[in-house]
């Protein structure tokens, strides 16, 4: 990509008319921090906790991510006013803020890039293969589960299998399939375990057009990191949370295309895909070849890296990467 150079121009600095005053503003400044720097490490505490609380009770992306601002914010400031009240650093207040932020950065860079480190050299299924569920256990008991399942059928989606798979780990993923009655959309729920012991689900409608091109609409809230076919045209909505929405996003991506019917079973066009979004990633340099896995693991570096990425920009802004 060619890049062009532009003329930079120096915008004139801004002129303090009473320089005079700068001495009485820090000292104000000083004054008033000192008083209430307490205070505000206090709300900050209180604040953090009431949000922990609520984050374990909802399953909402903003409340996630206002919880991991809300405790970075607060380890920070609560360090700084602890070291600045024992005197064991002659800097001041919001100087230590903001080193110890940097240096939580630091921490959960490290912490989140050996977690990638171990699930590369794990035996976690990174492209699991589904089964068909003979167990029954299919939809959680939850309020926003059963909501679901009805707003399914009031939109005339039949179900058409359930389906399960083990990513390894004691850890089972599960999924429900249902599809339009025209055959043109269908729809994969998947239930997500949540460390706390909540459920969560994930909605994603995918069609297919006559040429051959696959278009998915998602609010998938984990990181992928990975790569899709070219004939696979993506949108991943994490902040949509809502299925009447993300319904809505789709229908208007395949609005005026002339897309094709679903015959083929959803279990065999699940572990299809997966087996081609393995095969992708191999050749594209996200997985390293099966043949030298147990040497290097299975991600390579550039794959560890935008998994990394991924991680940070869902976890901090609800960004999804794309692909």
């Amino acid at each position: 990509m060619d890049v062009g150079f532009c003329e930079l121009q120096t915008e004139p600095r801004l002129k303090i008319s009473r320089p005079w005053l700068l001495p009485f503003f820090f000292k104000f400044m000083n004054e008033y921090l000192k008083f209430d720097i307490e205070m505000i490490v206090s709300l900050l505490i209180v604040l953090s906790i009431i949000i922990g609380i609520a984050n374990n009770r909802m399953n909402s992306i903003g409340v996630r991510i206002l919880n991991r601002w809300a405790r970075w914010v607060c380890v920070s400031v609560g360090l700084a006013f602890f070291v600045h009240q024992m005197d064991w650093a002659a800097r001041p207040f919001w100087t230590l803020a903001i080193i110890f932020f940097l240096c939580w950065l630091l921490l959960e860079t490290l912490y989140t890039w050996l977690a990638i480190n171990a699930m590369s050299q794990s035996a976690l299924a990174l492209f699991p293969r589904f089964r068909n569920n003979s167990t029954g256990e299919e939809w959680p008991a939850q309020r926003k589960m059963i909501e679901l399942r009805d707003w399914l059928k009031a939109k005339n989606f039949n179900k058409r299998q359930a389906l399960v798979a083990e990513l390894g780990g004691g850890i089972t993923l599960r999924s429900s399939i249902y599809q339009n009655e025209n055959g043109s959309i269908r729809t994969q729920i998947l239930f997500l375990p949540r460390p706390n012991g909540t459920i969560n689900h994930c909605v994603s409608f995918t069609s297919e057009t006559s040429e051959n091109e696959r278009l998915i609409t998602d609010n998938l809230n984990t990181p992928y990191g990975g790569f899709y076919p070219g004939n696979w045209n993506v949108s991943r909505k994490p902040w949509t949370r809502s299925p009447e929405k993300l319904l809505k996003h789709h229908l208007k991506r395949i609005q005026e295309l002339e897309l094709e019917e679903y015959e083929i079973d959803p279990v065999d066009d699940i572990n299809r895909q997966q087996g081609v979004l393995e095969r992708i990633n191999i050749e594209a340099g996200f997985l390293v070849p099966p043949h030298l896995q147990d040497e290097m693991g299975r991600i390579t570096w550039e794959g560890r890296y935008r998994v990394w990425k991924e991680v940070w920009l869902l976890n901090y802004f609800g960004i999804a990467g794309k692909g």
